[in-house]
């Protein structure tokens, strides 16, 4: 049986080729694109599977890029086992920035995507191809930020050339760097804009994102407001 829920959404892939951090931006239509579009892991890759939508294959292609797949074998094998195929839109991102995406013939005009080392871009339903262009390009200007400035800036580029012709509902962020837990994961939902609410949610938490780095090792560090006036001074 397939669970595939129809979303209408952009979104980006990308790597920091610098520190080799993974991440997601995204946007869509309906509520809880964070928990159902986002699979990452690091020293692995990443992956996302939209438009109608199943989770399993974003486990699927995490495992096999875990197994050595590059990421364009991986999205060969997770096109090749998914009867719905064209109903997906998919990206792939390994470890090594190898990028591919597949945006299948039953997705909802405008639809497509691009695909570069360290970042695939991709949308369905959205005004039109210059989502996608704005996305990549917005990623790819300044590569010395750090990975979650740049996918945020993607993301409201894609907003910003359009996004979703009736507008969006949910929208997340997610990074990892080497722990096993993420470095980044905001989301927005029931939100009526979505990527305007996620910016003000990252510039509340990006200044805080080396402190919760040091909390789980360090159980004395002062709490976040005092270690915020600490780092001020």
């Amino acid at each position: 049986m397939d669970l595939g829920i129809e979303f209408t959404t952009f979104s980006l892939i990308g790597r920091c080729e610098r520190t080799g951090m993974l991440g997601v931006a995204i946007a869509t239509s309906e509520m809880a694109v964070g928990s159902r579009c986002i699979h990452v892991a690091p020293g692995v890759g990443a992956v996302v599977c939209q438009a109608s939508t199943n989770p399993r294959l974003g486990f699927l292609g995490l495992n096999l890029m875990r197994a050595g797949y590059s990421a364009s074998r991986a999205l060969e094998e997770i096109a090749a086992s998914d009867t719905h195929v064209e109903r997906r839109q998919l990206g792939c991102l390994d470890v090594s920035g190898h990028a591919a995406g597949r945006t299948g013939a039953g997705n909802r005009p405008w639809a497509g995507h691009r695909a570069a080392p360290n970042v695939v871009a991709a949308a369905n339903a959205v005004v039109g191809a210059g989502v996608v262009d704005a996305m990549f390009r917005g990623f790819q200007a300044e590569p010395h930020r750090p990975l979650w400035e740049r996918l945020l800036a993607a993301l409201e580029a894609g907003k910003h050339a359009g996004g979703q012709p009736d507008g969006e509902q949910s929208a997340g962020l997610y990074v990892v760097d080497r722990e096993p837990f993420a470095a980044v994961d905001l989301r927005v939902d029931l939100h009526p804009q979505p990527v305007t609410e996620l910016r003000r949610l990252a510039d509340r938490y990006f200044p805080l994102i080396p402190y919760y780095g040091l909390r789980p090792f360090n159980p004395d560090v002062p709490g976040a407001d005092d270690w915020l006036r600490e780092r001020s001074r």
